[in-house]
C-alpha cells in the first residue's frame, strides 16, 4: 500500500495541472491534490497460458520498484451529499499530457467523489519534442514524481482505488477527508480504456480494489502487461498501418468476475469492435451510439480552454470533425452503474448499431448510421454527423465528420425553427425516458440546437 502524503499546495502555477474548469466550491465540493509513494508491482504472464481472445489471462507479479505520483481528488464537504461511491479515473495520457473529466455534472450534482490517478509515466515525462508532463509542466510541485515504467501502472491504480476505498487506511492525511466509502468504480476512456480492460482480465481476478468498471470510447483490445521504457505515443513511427487496423478490437472481456463492467463506445469504436461484440448479461452493458465519435468539436473546444488556463501547446484540430458529444452518456452511465452496484438496479439495455455482414455499418439515404443508442442530434439532425474521417490520418480518424444540411434542406424538413426545436426537446426526453440521457441535459442540449439552427 501506498503512503499519501498533502494535500499538496504551490508551486509555479499555485493550482493542480488540469484541475476542473468549474467552481466546484458552488456545488458544495472541494478540491485537493495528494502525493502517494511506495513499492509497485509490475505483472507477467503466467508461462504457459495463453493470451488469447477469451480475455481470460493470467498474470503474475514480476518485479518491483519505487514510486511516487499524484491523486486529485474532489468530494463533497459533507458527509450528507456523498452517496457513497467514488469513481477512480485512469488518466489518459495520449496528449502527452493528462487528460480526465473533472467537469462531470453528475459528480457535482450526484454526491459522487472523483478520484484523477496519474498512473502512466508519459503523464510525468511529457513526449518530445514539447514535453508538457507534470514535471516539466510545474518542476516546483511535481519535480519530486517518478513512474519508472508502464509496467507498474496496473499496481499503482491499484494502490490508489485502495487508498480512497471503504477499508481504507484511516490515519492522516486521508484522501476521502474521513468520508463514508461504501464502493469504488475504475474508469478509464480511450488508451486508459485499454489499460482498464487489461486490469479487468488479467489482474482483477486476484485484485479487488475496484466494485466494477467503466471502460468508454474503448477500442476492444487490451494493452501489454510489460513495455519497459516505451511511452505511450500515438505518433510512433513503427505504426504503418491504418488507424482502423492499428485499433481494431482483439478480444473480449473474461465473463467468469463478479464485478460489473460498462462498456461506452461511439460509432468509431463500435467499428473497431465488430469482431468482439459481446452480449449483454447479468455482469455486463454495452452501449453504442449513433453519429457520434471519439472527438468532437464540443470536446475539442473545451480541452481548449483548459489548455489556455494551463498554457499548453496543442494541436489544431480540422473543422468539420464530429459534433456530437458523447459526453452526457459519460453521466448516464456513472448514475447507472452507481445504481447497478448501490441498490442492484441493473443499467437499461440498448439497441446496437446496425451491421452488414461485411462489418459495415447500415446507413440511412442521408447517411446516419442506424441502430443504437440515438441522441436528440442523431434522431432530429441539422448535418450528417458519422465516424467517418475527413483524412486517413490518426487525428482525423478519431475526429469523424459531420457535414450539416443547408438551409434549404432543414426547411424542408422541419418548416420552421419552431418546429424543428419542438422535435428536438420531444426525442431529447425520450433518450432521458430511454435512460441514455439525464433529465439536465434536455434544456442544455435544447439551446445548443436552437443555436445550431442556419439563419
Amino acid at each position: 500500500m501506498g503512503v499519501i502524503s498533502g494535500p499538496v499546495i504551490g508551486g509555479n502555477y499555485g493550482w493542480p495541472f488540469a484541475k476542473s474548469m468549474l467552481d466546484v466550491t458552488s456545488y458544495g465540493y472541494e478540491e485537493a491534490e495528494y502525493f502517494i509513494e511506495g513499492e509497485a508491482t509490475s505483472y507477467r504472464q503466467v508461462d504457459g497460458t495463453e493470451w488469447g481472445r477469451d480475455g481470460k489471462w493470467q498474470a503474475e507479479p514480476d518485479k518491483s520498484s519505487p514510486y511516487k505520483t499524484r491523486l486529485l481528488v474532489y468530494r463533497p464537504t459533507e458527509q450528507e451529499r456523498f452517496n457513497g461511491t467514488v469513481i477512480v479515473t485512469w488518466n489518459n495520457v495520449t496528449a502527452g499530457y493528462e487528460l480526465f473529466g473533472a467537469d462531470s455534472l453528475e459528480v457535482l450534482e450526484g454526491g459522487y467523489a472523483l478520484v484523477c490517478a496519474s498512473v502512466q509515466r508519459a503523464g510525468i515525462e511529457g513526449l518530445p519534442p514539447v514535453k508538457q508532463g507534470l514535471a516539466d509542466w510545474d518542476s516546483e510541485r511535481y519535480g519530486s514524481l517518478n513512474i519508472p515504467s508502464d509496467d507498474f501502472s496496473y499496481d499503482i491504480f491499484s494502490q490508489i482505488g485502495s487508498s480512497v476505498g471503504p477499508d481504507r487506511d484511516f490515519s492522516a492525511p486521508d484522501p476521502m477527508a474521513g468520508l463514508q466509502v461504501k464502493r469504488v468504480i475504475a474508469q478509464g476512456a480511450s488508451q486508459s480504456a485499454g489499460r482498464l480492460g487489461t486490469y479487468f482480465n488479467a489482474i482483477a481476478p486476484f485484485d479487488r480494489s475496484f466494485d466494477g468498471f467503466i471502460l468508454s470510447i474503448y477500442f476492444g483490445r487490451g494493452t501489454p502487461l510489460q513495455v519497459g521504457d516505451e511511452l505511450v505515443n500515438i505518433n510512433n513511427a513503427q505504426y504503418n498501418d491504418s488507424p482502423a487496423d492499428r485499433l481494431r478490437g482483439a478480444n473480449v472481456l473474461r465473463d467468469d468476475l463478479d464485478q460489473p463492467v460498462f462498456i461506452v463506445n461511439s460509432e468509431l469504436e463500435a467499428m473497431a469492435c465488430y469482431g468482439v461484440r459481446q452480449p449483454d448479461t447479468s455482469k455486463l452493458r454495452w452501449w453504442e451510439s449513433a453519429g457520434t465519435c471519439h472527438v468532437s468539436q464540443q470536446s475539442r473546444a473545451a480541452r481548449k480552454l483548459m489548455a489556455d488556463r494551463d498554457k499548453l501547446i496543442t494541436v489544431d484540430a480540422d473543422d468539420g470533425i464530429n459534433a456530437i458529444p458523447i459526453g452526457p452518456l459519460y453521466d448516464s452511465a456513472f448514475y447507472h452503474m452507481h445504481r447497478w452496484l448501490s441498490e442492484g438496479v441493473a443499467p437499461p439495455i440498448q439497441p446496437r448499431i446496425d451491421f452488414e455482414a461485411s462489418g459495415s455499418i447500415v446507413r440511412d439515404d442521408d447517411g446516419i448510421a442506424k441502430g443504437g443508442i440515438r441522441l436528440p442530434q442523431v434522431e432530429v439532425p441539422l448535418a450528417i454527423n458519422s465516424a467517418i474521417p475527413l483524412k486517413p490520418d490518426i487525428f482525423a480518424y478519431l475526429g469523424g465528420s459531420s457535414h450539416p444540411f443547408s438551409k434549404e434542406e432543414v426547411l424542408a424538413r422541419y418548416a420552421d425553427r419552431s418546429s424543428f426545436l419542438k422535435a428536438f426537446e420531444s426525442a431529447a426526453k425520450l433518450a432521458v425516458e430511454e435512460g441514455v440521457l439525464m433529465p439536465r441535459e434536455v434544456a442544455r442540449l435544447t439551446k445548443e440546437a436552437s443555436e445550431a439552427w442556419p439563419e
